[in-house]
């Protein structure tokens, strides 16, 4: 896979776990160990598109 088409693959899977996120937040009890994971992994991809980034400047 190109870095592109990397990158675009991780957004998608970002914006996935945004939708995921509001959506258990939405139920009024929230499972907060599922909410903290989530944001975790979420976290952990935009720390990866940023690194991806500065990468794709470089080249």
């Amino acid at each position: 896979m190109s870095l592109q088409g990397h990158i675009v693959e991780l957004q998608r899977r970002h914006e996935a776990l945004e939708k995921e996120i509001a959506k258990e937040q939405l139920h009024p009890n929230a499972d907060e160990a599922k909410l903290l994971e989530l944001k975790r992994k979420k976290l952990q991809i935009k720390d990866e598109l940023a690194k991806l980034k500065i990468s794709e400047t470089r080249h």
